[in-house]
C-alpha cells in the first residue's frame, strides 16, 4: 500500500520481484485470476528477503501500543483461506516516510512517518493495517506473478517493469505493457480495499475510518500531482469513487454489530468531508469566483473552508509531508465556515487581483482543530 501520494504501494512487491526476470506484455488483464493450489514462490522469496527487512525495522513496542492491540484485533477476525496460515507480525520502519507494506509471510511493515501520523487513533491504524492484511490473505504478491506470467506466455514484447521511459528492442510494446501492469495493480489495491472494510468492521472500528486516512494522507502529499496511467496505485479521488458503495455496505455491516457507536473499540465515526473538483470561472478582466461542492458525514458543529493561492516551492526546498508548498510571503488566502448542513454544500469564494502565470491555488477544509479534512486543487487561473 503506498499511503504517500495517492496513491498508496505495497512496496514488498518491488522488493520481491526485483529477483525475478523480467516478463512480457499482455493485451488485457484476464477475467478471473487464481493462485495455483501449489504455488510457494512467494513465500520462499519472503523468507530470503526476512532478514534483511527485519534489520530494518523494530517490533511495535509501547511508543505504538495502539497499533499492536489493533492489529491483534484485526487478526483475530481474519478468515483463512488456504491450510498454511501467516506468522502474524507486526513491525515498524524507523524511516520518518508516510507508507506501509506487507510481506506474504504475514508481517506488516508500517514506516514511522506514518505510524506518527496517525498517532493514538485506533480506527486510523485499522485503515492502515486491515489493508496490509487484505493483500496477505488475498495473497497479492503470488496474484501478481501469475498475472505477470500469464504475459510471459501470451505476449510478445519485453517490459522494463516500473519505467516505462527507457528504450528498449520492443520499444512500440513497452509503454502499452507497464500501463497494463498499472492498471492491473491499482486493481489489486482497490481489491484489497474492499476486503478491509468488512475487516474493520467485524473488527469493531468503522469503516468511514478508510476515506479518513486517505484524505488526511491526500493532505500531506506535497505539491500538485496529476494521476499518471502508469501508477501502480489510484488516486485518492479514484478510491473515493470506486469504493463509495463499498463503505455503505461495511458501515450497515459495522452498525448492526455495533448498535452503540460508541461503545466499539473504535468509538464513534470520524467527520469526513467529500469534496468535488472545484470549478472557477472569469467574472471580470480581473476577478474570477471558485466554486466548490462538498458532502459531509459525521459532522456535528462547523468545519472551515480555506482557499489559499500561492506560488510552488522548487522541488528542493520541499520537505516530506508538507502540506502547502509555497514561497514564504507569496501565500494569500480566504477562509468560510459552513456547517455542511445540505446534501450537497456549495462554498463561493471571489477571487480579485493580480494573477501570474505561475500561481496555483487550492482548497482545504479544516475541522475544529486546524487538521485537514479535504483537499482539492483548482485548475490553473489564467491572468
Amino acid at each position: 500500500m503506498r499511503i504517500g501520494s495517492y496513491a498508496a504501494s505495497s512496496v514488498i512487491f518491488a522488493l520481491l520481484i526485483s529477483g525475478l526476470p523480467m516478463l512480457t506484455a499482455a493485451q488485457q488483464r484476464p477475467a478471473a485470476l487464481e493462485v495455483p493450489d501449489k504455488f510457494n514462490l512467494d513465500m520462499k522469496t519472503a523468507a530470503r528477503l526476512r532478514p534483511g527487512l527485519l534489520a530494518q525495522s523494530s517490533a511495535a513496542g509501547n511508543r505504538y501500543a495502539t497499533g499492536q492491540r489493533v492489529f491483534e484485533r484485526l487478526v483475530e477476525q481474519v478468515h483463512a483461506r488456504r491450510s498454511v496460515k501467516p506468522s502474524w507480525e507486526l513491525r515498524i520502519v524507523n524511516d520518518a516516510q508516510l507508507n506501509a507494506f506487507s510481506s506474504p509471510d504475514g508481517t506488516i511493515y508500517v514506516e514511522s512517518g506514518l505510524a506518527d501520523l496517525v498517532g493514538n487513533t485506533p480506527g486510523l491504524w485499522a485503515a492502515v493495517l486491515s489493508h496490509e492484511i487484505a493483500h496477505v490473505v488475498r495473497r497479492d504478491w503470488a496474484r501478481r506473478y501469475v498475472y505477470e506470467e500469464s504475459l510471459r506466455r501470451g505476449g510478445s514484447a519485453l517490459v522494463v517493469l516500473g519505467d516505462p521511459g527507457l528504450p528498449s528492442a520492443a520499444w512500440e510494446d513497452s509503454r502499452k505493457a507497464s500501463e497494463d501492469l498499472a492498471s492491473f495493480c491499482r486493481q489489486l489495491e482497490l481489491d484489497a480495499d474492499l476486503e478491509s472494510l468488512m475487516l474493520m468492521a467485524r473488527a469493531g472500528y468503522h469503516p468511514d475510518f478508510v476515506p479518513a486516512l486517505h484524505h488526511l494522507l491526500h493532505a500531506q502529499d506535497a505539491g500538485i500531482n496529476a494521476p499518471s496511467i502508469f501508477a501502480m496505485h489510484p488516486c485518492w479521488e479514484e478510491r473515493d469513487q470506486e469504493l463509495d458503495h463499498a463503505y455503505v455496505v461495511a458501515s450497515i455491516e459495522f452498525e448492526r454489530r455495533w448498535t452503540e457507536l460508541y461503545a466499539s473499540p473504535g468509538g464513534n465515526p470520524p467527520v469526513l468531508v467529500f469534496a468535488d473538483k472545484p470549478t472557477v470561472k472569469k467574472t471580470s478582466a480581473k476577478q474570477w469566483e471558485v466554486r466548490i461542492a462538498m458532502r459531509c458525514q459525521n459532522l456535528v458543529g462547523a468545519v472551515e473552508v480555506v482557499l489559499q493561492t500561492y506560488v510552488p516551492m522548487a522541488a528542493s526546498q520541499l520537505r516530506a509531508g508538507q502540506v502547502v508548498s509555497t514561497v514564504p510571503g507569496e501565500s494569500d488566502e480566504v477562509r468560510e465556515l459552513t456547517g455542511c448542513t445540505s446534501p450537497k454544500t456549495t462554498i463561493r469564494f471571489a477571487m480579485t487581483g493580480d494573477v501570474r502565470k505561475e500561481r496555483w491555488a487550492e482548497v482545504f477544509v479544516l475541522d475544529g482543530q486546524g487538521a485537514v479534512l479535504a483537499r482539492a486543487a483548482i485548475p490553473k487561473l489564467q491572468p
